[in-house]
């Protein structure tokens, strides 16, 4: 019992931490919650579905061009819905959860629903780990999950726009005043972050079917995780993660499986009533600003 709540809440945990790197990563950077993240989650998905059974074009070059697509979606969100209101929390909040119901509708009305929408496996076969079968595509879960993880820190660390990014996350008064465009950088890093979700995606919907309503299930557990670990935090949100993750998988084991989804929102619950900053958020507590 102790081995299959090790591996498979370490994967869980992993599923949820590449659910919600894209949206901290944006919000993060330069501020702004895409609610539309769990829309272009599943919108990559069935993107990369087209491409393979509509255009002919192998897995992986399909995986590359949908994660593109979804990045350059991002990037033109900010350029077309996002400019003219930057700033003001509310109107973002709004344009893009209504962008993101539009898209998941959308989806539907086209009949992007079903049993026969499924992505199919990058790795086919499994292992045993400490006892436990597990599919190579779970494997492949954890590993991207790590890989990701390392290269945005080599990228935030080393790179000229990554340091722009990492000013910007820091204080955007002063790197405006040193000439970084906080409008390039805030649609890159929408760009960035719909591209992320467009990995999540593709590595993850092939252990089930697609649907649509996979978009809102991916919003609200993208914003528990981000929320327990705290939304400026990468390495809270890591934690987040872990801590729902485990959460889910023991409550499903010792008490039942419904009660999965009763986890992130419980979290959200105790973390903002607790510490509204999150785990590891930089925000004030409220003693602080009063």
């Amino acid at each position: 019992m102790i081995p299959t709540l090790l591996v498979y809440g370490l994967v869980n945990s992993v599923i949820l931490a590449l659910y919600a790197l894209g949206f901290s990563l944006t919000y993060g950077i330069s501020g702004l919650a895409n609610f539309a993240h769990g829309a272009l989650y599943i919108l990559s998905g069935f993107a990369a579905w087209n491409l393979i059974h509509h255009m002919g074009i192998p897995l992986l070059p399909a995986a590359l061009l949908s994660v593109a697509l979804t990045g350059m979606l991002g990037f033109v969100f900010y350029w077309v819905l996002l400019l003219r209101i930057r700033g003001i929390a509310l109107a973002e909040l709004v344009v893009t959860f209504s962008a993101g119901v539009a898209i998941l509708e959308i989806l539907t009305w086209q009949g992007f629903y079903g049993i026969r929408y499924s992505l199919p496996v990058f790795l086919r076969g499994g292992i045993e780990v400490g006892g436990v079968a597990v599919d190579y595509q779970r494997l492949l879960v954890l590993g991207t999950g790590v890989v990701l993880v390392i290269l945005l820190w080599l990228f935030v660390h080393h790179t000229r726009i990554g340091l722009a990014f990492r000013a910007m996350a820091q204080n955007e008064r002063t790197a405006l005043s040193v000439g970084i465009e906080s409008d390039w950088v805030g649609s890159l890093s929408l760009a960035m972050g719909a591209a992320l979700a467009a990995v999540a995606a593709l590595v993850v919907l092939p252990l089930g079917v697609m649907e649509s309503t996979i978009g809102y299930e991916v919003l609200i557990y993208a914003l528990a995780v981000a929320i327990v670990g705290g939304l400026e935090s990468t390495v809270g949100m890591i934690l987040g993660s872990f801590l729902i993750g485990f959460g889910q998988v023991a409550a499903a084991r010792f008490i039942g499986a419904k009660w999965m989804v009763i986890v992130p929102l419980a979290a959200i619950v105790v973390v903002l009533a607790v510490r509204p900053s999150g785990i590891l958020g930089r925000f004030k507590e409220l003693e602080e600003r009063v």
